[in-house]
């Protein structure tokens, strides 16, 4: 009597196999910009998926469709995620391989993604990573600026003026750079209140459209900023560094 066939086994580093996915939930890094960063890696999961979870999938289907994948997707964004869980759980435990993905990035990284995860692990079962493309990365790279010291994630501040003003001020001693994302439609205001709650000299790094053809970064005080974006378009989306003070001076 023949043997049954095996099933198949989880994704081991540095594997490359053509063999069917194990069930589970695979988070995958897909480009934030140009199409074409996106790892090998990234590929087979997603065309060897069961489904693919997307946070938009019409955004999705731009780079399926660039790649000749034909996986189908199901819709999975911040709005959902939660009710999505038990599907989730259902699917993996039913022999499905899940690939998740968001419209740009890592899931989870100011994007959906935390939430599926913590459950799939809560429920005992397997979650792998496959690592990508983050503007996060990117930017401190291009920076420049923060060598070992490290670095503070802040992802998007609140929408509501005095929540983001109060959180400025808590950070205003920080001793490393602070990370955020912020969105076309709030990059002036946020250089305003940088300005007004940290002093006109704190300087900024920003990156707005990473890796896209209009890729663009500047470095300076508040007031530089604005006057550079008087005249620059403020289309895209920005990450934007917040530099320590600069220590006080010495006493004469």
């Amino acid at each position: 009597m023949a043997d049954s066939p095996a099933a198949p086994a989880p994704e081991s580093p540095g594997a490359v196999s053509s063999l069917p996915l194990a069930p589970g939930l695979y988070l995958v890094g897909t480009p934030i910009g140009n199409l074409e960063d996106v790892t090998l890696r990234a590929l087979r999961i997603l065309r060897s998926a069961t489904h693919i979870l997307a946070e938009d999938t019409r955004h999705t289907r731009g780079l399926l469709d660039r790649h000749g994948i034909r996986t189908p997707m199901i819709s999975c964004h911040k709005f959902n995620e939660r009710a999505r869980e038990e599907e989730i759980l259902g699917r993996i435990r039913a022999g499905e391989a899940l690939a998740l993905v968001t419209d740009a990035g890592m899931p989870g990284i100011s994007d959906p993604g935390a939430r599926a995860a913590d459950a799939v692990r809560a429920a005992g079962l397997p979650v792998t990573v496959i690592p990508g493309p983050c503007a996060l990365s990117a930017a401190v790279a291009l920076c420049g600026s923060v060598e070992s010291r490290g670095f503070l994630f802040e992802g998007f501040l609140d929408h509501k003026t005095a929540a983001r003003r109060r959180r400025l001020v808590e950070l205003a001693a920080f001793p490393a750079p602070i990370v955020f994302y912020e969105s076309t439609h709030r990059i002036l205001k946020l250089l305003d209140e940088v300005e007004q709650e940290l002093g006109p000299d704190r300087k900024l790094f920003i990156a707005r459209e990473l890796t896209k053809k209009f890729e663009e970064t500047i470095a300076g005080t508040p007031a530089r900023l604005r006057a550079h974006y008087a005249t620059h378009s403020l289309k895209g989306e920005f990450v934007v560094i917040l530099l320590p003070a600069a220590p006080p001076a010495p006493e004469a």
